[in-house]
């Protein structure tokens, strides 16, 4: 019998490193499909970022480099610039693009860089100990909110897909989740279109992704995906936002 599914080849068969019910393992497998679909894992080139992601290095079977916290775009635009005819991505968490890179991701933005940003969006801090990220919703309780996020004392969320499509550079952003098969089944088709828009010589384009973190939101995996499609969802609604 054919199988329905193999592990794409640029994924490694190595194991995981990601807590149970995390979504990075799903965007990882998202990524890597879109590569080998497009045919472009020869000449393509991940950053990999602090955070949760900080071993990504190791589950894709392509070039791939650290950068430090929040400097992926910077690292990216200095790739692309020299290799232009590489395939260049960054992925990046809340905390690592939405807080510490809040400069680099804007500025890029801005200046229109063709580069593809994946930007995995759990609500909170998660390699360090769930602390409040720019993302954490109001009311949301954290490491350093544990009476809830409050909008007086800690400012509200910040949405980058809604800032960054008013950028003349920025070609496309899109949000989806990681939650169920029909939503990953969307994240799939926006980060293809993310990496089309490269591969034809596009402006930036940044895919932002709904993911649970079972472990720092105190819940259970199946509590965690609910939660995130019933809240964090309704905040940052899914969708394609320009492109």
């Amino acid at each position: 019998m054919k199988p329905l599914y193999k592990r794409p080849e640029s994924l490694r068969d190595v194991p995981t490193h990601y807590c149970s019910g995390c979504g990075h393992g799903i965007i990882h497998r998202i990524i890597a499909e879109v590569i080998d679909e497009l045919g472009i894992r020869e000449k393509t080139i991940g950053i990999a970022p602090v955070g949760c992601a900080v071993l990504a290095y190791d589950y894709f079977n392509f070039d791939v480099m650290e950068a430090p916290h929040g400097r992926p775009p910077a690292v990216a635009t200095g790739i692309k610039r020299v290799l232009p005819d590489r395939i260049v991505f960054t992925y990046q968490g809340d905390g690592d693009l939405a807080a510490i890179g809040t400069g680099e991701i804007i500025h890029a933005g801005l200046r229109g860089e063709k580069l593809t940003v994946i930007f995995v969006n759990n609500s909170l801090y998660g390699m360090t100990g769930g602390q409040m990220a720019p993302t954490t919703l109001i009311g949301e309780k954290t490491a350093t909110t544990p009476k809830g996020r409050c909008a007086e004392r800690e400012g509200y969320p910040w949405n980058v897909v809604e800032v960054l499509k008013l950028f003349p550079g920025v070609t496309y952003v899109a949000r989806g989740a990681v939650t169920q098969p029909k939503n990953i089944r969307r994240v799939k088709v926006f980060i293809r279109k993310a990496f089309l828009n490269q591969v034809e010589n596009k402006g930036l384009s940044l895919v932002e992704v709904l993911s649970p973190c079972p472990v720092n939101l105190r819940m259970e995996p199946f509590e965690a995906v609910r939660w995130v499609e019933e809240n964090l969802a309704e905040v940052f609604p899914l969708g394609e936002f320009k492109g």
